[in-house]
């Protein structure tokens, strides 16, 4: 079961949305899905993404993840400390 969590902070730069979150272990973003493609980039710690057809674990060495409009996807802690941002367009709700 995944804790859902709030945006830590959140920030508008040239027309995107960057909200940073900061997780503990289970806590994330629990199954959703948007109308709007967004990245995740995991900051420090370890995260979980799953999607229709994967499930990838990325880290502070990973490349940002590209997440496509209208496909359900979740996000959550492998470590204490985790910080993992979101980046989407301004005016889209997250």
């Amino acid at each position: 079961m995944i804790n859902s969590i709030k945006p830590f902070t959140s920030f508008e730069y040239n027309k995107t949305r960057s909200s940073v979150y900061k997780a503990n272990v289970c806590d994330g973003l629990p199954r959703h899905e948007h109308t709007f493609a967004h990245t995740t980039v995991c900051i420090q710690g370890s995260i979980v993404v799953r999607k229709e057809n994967k499930e990838l674990t990325l880290n502070a060495y990973s490349n940002p993840l590209l997440l496509t409009a209208n496909e359900w996807h979740e996000i959550y802690a492998l470590e204490p400390n985790t910080i993992f941002l979101n980046q989407y367009p301004v005016g889209m709700e997250e």
